[in-house]
């Protein structure tokens, strides 16, 4: 066989190569696609699901805006009192040395939870106007 002959063999088994490896990458990316296309297929199906129904509130979920408001005020009359007593307590300490440090953090930690619960059902019930 000539030099010449051996060589251009090569780069023909090499671009026939090459020509092949394309051709099932090609045919890979495919078949992964379709597999990935049907996979966001199903999980649409899935979500849609949940969401297609109506969202009906029963008796006990409704509650009136009135109702929401007393029940608001009554959480804002007992924060202040947590608060106040919290003060109390505190002042108590500062000015008159009582031993009241406990029952003082026990308020204050009340005082905290009663804030913060408030807002959240506030924030809950009443942000989108």
């Amino acid at each position: 066989m000539p030099v010449g002959h051996s060589i251009n063999s090569g780069r023909i088994l090499v671009l026939t190569l090459r020509r092949l490896s394309c051709v099932l990458l090609v045919g890979v990316c495919l078949a992964v696609g379709g597999q990935a296309i049907a996979e966001v297929e199903q999980a649409e199906a899935v979500i849609h699901a949940f969401t297609s129904r109506e969202q009906v509130e029963s008796d006990v979920v409704k509650i009136s805006d009135k109702k929401k408001h007393t029940i608001l005020f009554a959480m804002g009359i007992a924060l202040l009192i947590f608060i106040i007593t919290t003060a109390v307590l505190g002042i108590s300490m500062v000015l008159f040395g009582k031993q009241v440090f406990v029952a003082h953090m026990i308020f204050a930690g009340f005082s905290v939870f009663l804030a913060i619960a408030h807002a959240v059902v506030a924030i809950v019930w009443f942000f989108p106007f």
